[in-house]
């Protein structure tokens, strides 16, 4: 049997007519839980067909879990084939730091997860081994259809009366004057705060039992690698679904 969305509540923001977007939680190397959920998004458009079904995944694809290559060899495909936007989490910018632009980060993103995703691309470091010679590893390692996806990484979309970020905004900040190191790290500023942002902001970043819908934000990071559950919602209209 399909599993059924569930979990039904309503937000004062709308989105476009005849428009739903699937959010899609923070995946940290469960590409066998990514799979479930694509499947999930699939099945659901083939029975509520919709004129606009898109796709965003707020951030943080890589780390922790054992499978960080395979979930961007999903998200690619579906970057390309369904047009879905891909936002870049705290995790994908210390990975992009590293890569690209300081070798020294390695220690930063080691911290937080980082070797799961080199073994995934089968990279072991050893101890003789410097900072630049692992760069050098991944840059080997690493198809040129991962390195354009993290090229197509996006800090924000908005659509309707909903914004989508990695982790939140700082609260009576303008969008267009939002550091991108909010919208990818922030957490108590924006968590604690009950104002209206003149947007229902849906993130994820900091793990939650089970998607957290409030009246001014929704989180759906329900810490996947750890849990085994993946969230996704359903927004259409007014409409927050979990899927």
């Amino acid at each position: 049997m399909p599993r059924r969305p569930s979990h039904q509540r309503s937000s004062k923001a709308a989105l476009p007519p005849e428009t739903r977007i699937y959010a899609i939680g923070d995946i940290h190397g469960r590409a066998d839980l990514l799979q479930e959920v694509i499947s999930r998004i699939d099945e659901d458009i083939q029975r509520r067909p919709i004129p606009f079904a898109g796709e965003v995944y707020v951030g943080d694809y890589i780390d922790r879990g054992a499978d960080s290559k395979s979930v961007i060899d999903l998200l690619a495909t579906r970057l390309v084939q369904n047009h879905a936007i891909c936002l870049r989490g705290n995790h994908e910018a210390l990975m992009e730091e590293f890569l690209y632009d300081n070798p020294a980060a390695l220690d930063g993103w080691r911290q937080l997860g980082g070797l799961s995703t080199l073994a995934s691309y089968g990279i072991i470091p050893a101890r003789q081994q410097t900072a630049e010679d692992i760069q050098q590893a991944l840059l080997s390692a690493l198809p040129t259809t991962h390195q354009l996806f993290f090229r197509c990484l996006r800090n924000n979309v908005r659509c309707g009366d909903f914004l989508f970020v990695h982790a939140g905004i700082r609260p009576g900040v303008s969008l267009d004057a939002q550091d991108p190191s909010d919208l990818m790290w922030i957490r108590d500023e924006f968590l604690n705060s009950t104002k209206d942002h003149g947007l229902y902001v849906v993130h994820g970043h900091t793990p939650v039992p089970h998607a957290d819908i409030r009246d001014n934000r929704a989180n759906i990071d329900t810490g996947a690698w750890r849990s085994g559950v993946l969230t996704c919602v359903a927004i259409e209209g007014t409409e927050i679904m979990v899927l």
